[in-house]
């Protein structure tokens, strides 16, 4: 496994208090990152925060709540000084309907957190990392984004806006030394495939040619590379870790 040199820098990982947040957290560590946690799961953050050696910061909040987002980001340049690396991983499935089926107010938070709670992370952080002329974002999209899964409207759009949303971004800090790309994960098996039908995670397995889930290290290491210094030529850019699933 690739290290990459973290030391001295400070990373914001939204729902790291579990799965791939979690598991991004424990690898920036590991190159010698600080970290902050946001998490709306005080409870799970502690226990997160716990479970993880070195500097650790920690964060409750709703990443739909712009005030709660702003305060947020200034307590952890206050915390560590500067911010250089945003990762995104916060994020629901919603309900398994048909588009027919869809409670208006089940796509409004699907698309409220997976989507808007991106922006509005991204919008309160990119200042910070544009005044020093330095930073690294990565959104956690999905192939759902990509291909549009069927009985799962709501995700597969919030997620496709990820995608769009970051391609955005990486042009708009193309000025800077700050990049801002995104993974399409295939599915991994975390918890939040409690949020899911079987039939609907059956479907998800059939279509990954590689026919198994992926891993939250395998996200990870991918994470990992793209908040590095390595990393210097892409940017707006989207990056599969789909089993082989991915068709463009």
């Amino acid at each position: 496994m690739p290290k990459y040199d973290f030391a001295g820098q400070a990373a914001v990982i939204t729902g790291g208090a579990k799965g791939i947040g979690l598991a991004i957290a424990q690898r920036l560590i590991a190159d010698g990152a600080s970290v902050s946690l946001w998490d709306l799961d005080s409870e799970r953050l502690v226990k997160a925060a716990e479970s993880l050696t070195g500097k650790v910061h920690t964060q409750t909040l709703d990443i739909t709540d712009s005030d709660a987002v702003d305060a947020a980001a200034a307590a952890v340049e206050r915390e560590f000084g500067h911010i250089d690396i945003l990762v995104n991983s916060a994020g629901i499935t919603g309900p398994n309907k048909t588009i027919w089926q869809y409670d208006a107010a089940d796509w409004r938070q699907v698309i409220d957190i997976n989507l808007t709670g991106t922006f509005l992370t991204c919008r309160a952080i990119a200042p910070y990392m544009r005044a020093r002329d330095y930073g690294r974002v990565v959104n956690i999209a999905s192939i759902a984004g990509k291909e549009g899964n069927p009985n799962a409207a709501a995700y597969s759009a919030s997620k496709a806006g990820v995608i769009g949303l970051t391609k955005s971004l990486g042009k708009e800090l193309a000025d800077t030394k700050v990049t801002a790309n995104c993974i399409t994960p295939a599915a991994v098996k975390t918890e939040i495939f409690d949020q899911m039908t079987d039939e609907h995670i059956n479907y998800m397995l059939s279509k990954i040619p590689l026919n198994r889930f992926g891993l939250v290290t395998e996200v990870a290491n991918l994470v990992a590379w793209l908040a590095s210094a390595d990393c210097s030529f892409s940017t707006g850019a989207v990056f599969d870790v789909s089993g082989g699933r991915a068709t463009y």
